[in-house]
């Protein structure tokens, strides 16, 4: 068997050699980064260097640290990830400005909750692994294979951007810094989220482009406009250690037990459907109605369909009841089918076209010349000895339909309602369900 065991070179580095080109600025922020981790006697197994596409994701194989690898941009998203279930851990990001620009959204939302992160930048100032292309941090005028007559676009002012929106730690310097390591340590020991913007050279590309050099990397911060150093040092709640902090302890929600204590009268499974219009309380007339069939010993499951615009539109409910402990579906063409709106007739169409002799449809008297073999049975809400809004037809009906079929007691459906939202208007249509059921 071959031994694949990395065997360290020196403080955190393994003996592979860095593969970046001659005078690109990689290897000596990593080898910075590894003075600064090993000065601070970190345990390279409580350590974790998270990484995406392009040069500088090359970086975490070189560490004998655990490693996360993944998609361009995404590199603070996992780290966050990683960082809120395991807040012990030393979370280290590895990524270029081609990431940064790629995952804006994540970089700003990362230092807006002050997740506990060092977030180290291999800022070049063009997409160096795949061409040489223009980033969100090349300069006005600068020529790249994507800008060959000059860069139009202002940079991205990544210390600025995270600052401003709540980041810890952040400091802009080059690769040359004789200071950096300190600063990673700075950065490494800070609580909450820090940032290196470090600027360092494209030999590849954006030198020989720009006639570009070290001196020019000082000059075009000052041309910017863009301060180099520490610009901002906060003491800020880190987020995984708040988050933890301001959760009741036990408060992570725990399943709510159902007492059954009703006897239901279903014998074998029934799969049941209510179509009606969004926003007349189909989902929630629907979910009182399974739950009572849990109250009385049934195994119950409840599938919706809506359209995105939530209040208009269809609104239909699907449930599947069983006396046993099996899985139970839905979707299918249903044993009972409840109309209550031409949104849901539309809908629900399909289904009475297929439904066979055997199975029943109950509807308002409007819906009473439908289409289907189905057996059909007119509710008259009209009769009912109270005046009902449209939101409690849902209800109404199903009430109805459980006290007619004697799928399971009405005082079940009156159990699960009384101690809900709403629970005075829900016992009334309740009652009138009853009433209407004969």
């Amino acid at each position: 068997m071959t031994d694949t065991t990395i065997t360290p070179l020196s403080g955190f580095r393994n003996e592979t050699p860095y593969p970046f080109c001659p005078g690109c600025g990689h290897g000596s922020i990593l080898d910075e980064l590894n003075v600064a981790m090993s000065d601070l006697a970190l345990d390279p197994a409580e350590v974790v260097i998270v990484s995406d596409i392009g040069c500088a994701g090359l970086s975490d194989q070189y560490f004998t640290t655990s490693a996360f690898h993944g998609l361009h941009g995404r590199s603070i998203t996992y780290a966050s990830g990683i960082k809120l279930a395991r807040p012990d851990l030393t979370v280290i990001v590895i990524m270029g400005d081609g990431g940064t620009g790629i995952g804006g959204a994540h970089l700003i939302n990362a230092a807006r909750r002050n997740v506990g992160l060092t977030v180290l930048v291999f800022n070049n100032l063009n997409f160096g692994m795949t061409g040489g292309q223009h980033s969100t941090t090349t300069p006005e005028g600068a020529i790249t294979s994507t800008t060959p007559g000059g860069n139009l676009e202002h940079p991205l002012d990544i210390c600025g951007t995270v600052g401003v929106n709540g980041a810890g730690y952040v400091y802009r310097g080059t690769s040359f810094d004789k200071q950096l390591a300190e600063r990673m340590r700075e950065a490494i020991t800070h609580p909450g989220f820090a940032l290196l913007d470090i600027w360092e050279l494209c030999s590849a590309y954006f030198m020989p482009a720009n006639k570009f050099g070290r001196k020019a990397l000082d000059s075009t911060m000052d041309q910017l406009g863009f301060d180099a150093g520490v610009l901002y040092e906060r003491d800020v709640a880190e987020y995984s250690a708040a988050y933890r902090e301001a959760a009741v302890p036990g408060a992570r929600a725990a399943p709510i037990a159902i007492e059954s204590t009703f006897e239901a009268g279903l014998t074998t499974d029934l799969a049941l459907t209510v179509a009606g219009s969004a926003g007349a309380k189909v989902r929630s007339a629907a979910r009182l109605f399974g739950e009572a069939a849990i109250r009385s010993g049934l195994w119950v499951s409840q599938r919706d369909d809506y359209p995105v615009t939530v209040k208009t539109g269809h609104s239909l409910s699907q449930i599947v009841l069983s006396p046993v402990a099996a899985p139970v579906g839905g979707g299918g063409v249903p044993d009972v089918l409840v109309i209550l709106s031409e949104d849901g007739l539309r809908k629900a169409r399909p289904l009475l076209e297929q439904m066979p002799p055997s199975s029943t449809a109950f509807v308002l008297p409007e819906f009473a010349d439908v289409t289907t073999e189905a057996k059909v049975e007119v509710i008259d809400t009209s009769e009912s000895p109270t005046r009902l809004a449209k939101a409690q037809m849902a209800l109404v009906m199903l009430t109805a339909v459980a006290s007619r079929l004697g799928l399971f007691p009405v005082d079940a459906l009156r159990r699960s309602a009384e101690d809900k939202l709403f629970a005075d208007k829900n016992l009334e249509s309740i009652e009138a369900g009853e009433a209407l059921a004969g």
